[in-house]
Parts: structure tokens; sequence; C-alpha cells
């Protein structure tokens, strides 16, 4: 009954009051003066960043993101440690818990990351052709998580940003125009020089060829069982690639068998010379026992 009434005496109250008022006080002038270094960073910051030509995804991120929540906790932080609270013990508790955070989220911080550097870095933005993970398509949305790639299948594929980065990517919209590599063989007995002229007629209507690039047929090597060649067409848009190789596939085809040109399989020929007299002795002994050899080598 005593500590009710003490509590409802209104002049101890207001005491109490007063001596947490300047506290509190200094408190709040920490958060507000949080936020108006916040603000006041904010944009010469963002101008900086984008002089440097720093993707706008990562100015968000970097800015209004990162930045805001660090200047946040750094204020909260502060004004408690003004109101009394054991701040050492929180940011311990904290520290543990950011820890077990850490290995349970180790992978999407990864791909965080991973994200970042693509930022960064830039081999590829939105709108691009590329091809990686064994996917060809245009890049519709980059994220921290993961990247988002429309495929020519007009499938909607999501790969981390940590496999992007550790994999193999090409890029088929950086450098304009790009040229297009169709492996093809002919046969030995060709004539290599009809052969490249059948070829260059026959990719000369294959639409969407960049006009600006000339076709070519180079020979590369003397492969087991063809003379190996290219046809080497251009396109000026990434996108073209997969629907020009089949055409140049399917028009190399078709020109060579009107050239009566031979495409060879693979193939192993034996040549069997200068096989003596007692060989063919043997041979025959063992045709006498039962065996199907005969003379000429043949079965």
């Amino acid at each position: 009954m005593e500590r009710l009434e003490e509590f409802l005496d209104f002049k101890t109250l207001a005491t109490k009051v007063v001596g947490y008022l300047p506290d509190v006080l200094a408190a709040l002038l920490i958060l507000l003066l949080g936020w108006l270094l916040f603000q006041l960073v904010r944009r010469p910051l963002q101008l900086t960043l984008a002089r440097m030509e720093v993707q706008e995804e990562i100015r968000v991120l970097l800015v209004d993101r990162l930045l805001r929540y660090v200047a946040l906790l750094a204020s909260l932080v502060m004004a408690a440690d003004q109101l009394g609270f054991n701040i050492a013990t929180a940011l311990a508790g904290l520290g543990v818990a950011g820890i077990a955070l850490g290995f349970a989220a180790q992978d999407s911080v990864a791909n965080m990351i991973a994200g970042i550097l693509i930022f960064v870095d830039k081999p590829f933005a939105v709108g691009d052709w590329i091809e990686t993970e064994s996917e060809f398509g245009q890049v519709s949305e980059i994220t921290l998580r993961s990247t988002r790639i429309r495929t020519v299948r007009n499938t909607f594929v999501v790969i981390p940003n940590k496999r992007i980065i550790d994999a193999t990517l090409e890029n088929y919209s950086k450098q304009g125009a790009m040229r297009i590599d169709v492996p093809l063989g002919i046969a030995y007995k060709e004539d290599l020089a009809q052969a490249r002229e059948v070829l260059l007629k026959a990719v000369t209507d294959i639409p969407d060829l960049s006009p600006h690039q000339e076709s070519a047929v180079v020979f590369t090597e003397l492969g087991d069982s063809s003379v190996n060649l290219e046809i080497r067409v251009w396109v000026e848009d990434g996108k073209d690639k997969p629907a020009v190789y089949v055409a140049v596939i399917e028009a190399a085809k078709l020109a060579l068998d009107a050239a009566r040109i031979q495409i060879p399989f693979p193939h192993l020929q034996l040549f069997v010379d200068d096989v003596e007299e007692r060989v063919w002795e043997g041979m025959a002994g063992l045709q006498s026992r039962g065996g199907t050899l005969k003379p000429g080598g043949s079965a």
C-alpha cells in the first residue's frame, strides 16, 4: 500500500521524469543527428557513384539500404547507451546470433556477395543475351541473390549468382556484331575450292546475317576421316545465334548434296601390302582344316 501511494506521489514521479529527461532528450538528439547525417551524405554519395558509372541497383543497395541501416543501427546503439542500457552485453548476444545465422545462411550470403560483384564488375546487364550454365537467353533481371534469364524457349530460368560467378559466361551483346562458327567436314577426295564456293553461295540468302561483315569458309585441319572446315557468318544481334546456326547447317548440307560433295562419317580403312607367300600357305593350311580364310585376304 505504501508503494502504491509512493507511485501515485506525482511529485516523486515528476522528480524522476525530470531526472531522466536530459538523457531522453540526448537520446532523441542522437537519433535526429543520425538521420540528418544520413540525409546529408546520401545525395552526394549517390552522385559520386553515378559518376563512377556504378549501376543503379548497386547505388540503391549501398546508399538507400545498407548506409541507411548502418546509420540507424549506430544511432540506436548510441541512444540506448545514453539511456543507460548495457550495450556491451546486447552486442555480444547479437554477435553470437550473427555467427549462427551466418552459418545457417552461408549460401545466401555467398549469392549476395556474388550479386555485388556482378554489379561492380558488370560482365552483363539487363537486356544482354548471354550463355552460362548451359542456358542461353536474355537477362531480364539481376538481384542480389540470383540472375533471371528468359531463354529462347520462352522459359524463365533463375540462376544463383554464385554459380554465375564461378562458371564461364559468354556475353553476345557486349561487343556488337558477333561471329558464329559452324564446323563441317568434307571428304579428302573433294575439291576444296569448289566446296568453298558452294558453301559461300549457300549461306548468302540466310536471313538475319550482318550486312556489314562478309561470310567466310576456312579449312581448319586434316582430320582422321575428313578435311575439317568452318563456315563463319556474322549477326548483329546475339539473339539470332541459335536460329542462324541451325540455318547454316541446313543450307550447307543441302548445298553439298546438290553439288555431290561428300560429307564423310568416321571410318577406318585397312590396307594389306607385300604379304609373303608363306603367309598365304599358312592361310591355305587353315582353310584345309576347316577355316574360312581364302587367298587374297577375303573371308
